[in-house]
């Protein structure tokens, strides 16, 4: 394989990184973000996450943070992603079809003062949109973790987090970043001693 043009491939995928983690961007909603998965873990509430693709796989990996743990030792915390039962998602599209797979979940286990997350890089993700608007008729705080100028998710939820403009890889390593400075600030709180 040619090194100039490995190299030069590498570089310009770095290039397309740079800046994406501007704090001035995120560091208010990465705040309220945090404070608000704090407030609701100390009232005894719990946090359902949902997306689909990559994104599915990000809700996963952050919901276990949670459950498991972060970087501390702790008890966990009630988080689950709304991906990880293959049969409830089988049989709920088979019965209702796919954009109902999430709302159908998050009517049966949200309760009022619970988080509702939904992951999408484009924001327009129609079974997302309907799992945070059914969360919002329950009385669940809504989170969307979006990109792409936020799309149909920063109209229902409660608190944005969209990413960049861009392809789908940028946006999930954006998401899977912040997502991780708020598992730490969650723990930081609620764990000191930890």
């Amino acid at each position: 394989m040619d090194r100039t043009i490995s190299a030069r491939t590498f570089r310009e995928m770095l290039d397309d990184r740079r800046g994406l983690l501007d704090a001035d961007r995120y560091e208010a909603v990465v705040d309220r973000i945090a404070r608000t998965l704090i407030a609701a873990f100390s009232a005894g509430r719990k946090v359902l996450w949902c997306g689909n693709g990559g994104s599915a796989a990000d809700a996963q990996h952050l919901a276990a943070e949670f459950s498991g743990r972060f970087l501390r030792e702790r008890r966990g915390l009630p988080s689950e992603a709304l991906s990880v039962n293959p049969s409830a998602v089988t049989a709920i599209a088979n019965d209702y079809g796919y954009e109902r797979v999430f709302s159908r979940q998050v009517a049966a286990f949200a309760q009022p003062g619970d988080v509702v997350v939904g992951l999408s890089t484009t924001g327009n993700s129609k079974n997302v949109v309907a799992a945070l608007e059914e969360a919002n008729k329950i009385g669940a705080t809504t989170i969307a973790f979006s990109g792409n100028g936020g799309g149909a998710m920063a109209e229902v939820a409660d608190i944005n987090l969209i990413g960049p403009d861009g392809y789908a890889a940028l946006v999930q390593e954006v998401h899977i970043t912040l997502g991780h400075i708020v598992c730490d600030l969650v723990e930081q709180a609620l764990f000191p001693e930890a």
